[in-house]
């Protein structure tokens, strides 16, 4: 059974060294440098006491970032990043923010994919040298 927890940075930290897409790692004092002076939500997934996802969100410029997330590859595909992104939305839509917005790159089909079937539409393509690293920017009311 999955356990959604919130504030539990240590265990979001620990998922997300287990991802192999993430090539460059924000240690917990980046994280923490971003975080501590505006509103943001750490959400982590965890089985039987293990973190399997997380997923971290802030305020930026007047609405909800969702900026970093991932789930382990074991826990992919069992619906932790659907639960993760529920729970991120009805928080935010809680304190007030009326849109969410997020970025992916090309190279990361299955997330555009989720956030397109979860209504989030395409507002931006920022080109990069590799067309698999094309940033793509989403937008979703909530």
């Amino acid at each position: 059974m999955i356990i959604l927890e919130e504030g539990k940075l240590d265990d979001a930290l620990t998922v997300l060294h287990g991802i192999p897409e993430f090539e460059l790692l924000p240690g917990w004092e980046d994280i923490i440098a971003r975080l501590h002076t505006i509103p943001h939500l750490i959400l982590t997934a965890s089985d039987q006491g293990q973190a399997v996802g997380f997923k971290i969100g802030y305020e930026r410029d007047g609405h909800f970032y969702s900026w970093l997330g991932g789930v382990i590859p074991s826990y992919r595909h069992y619906g932790v990043a659907g639960l993760l992104a529920d729970r991120q939305e009805q928080w935010a839509k809680k304190q007030g923010y009326s849109t969410i917005w997020m970025k992916t790159r090309n190279r990361f089909p299955e997330m555009l994919l989720m956030a397109i079937r979860r209504g989030f539409r395409i507002t931006a393509i920022s080109p990069r040298d590799k067309i698999a690293e094309h940033r793509i920017v989403l937008r979703k009311s909530l």
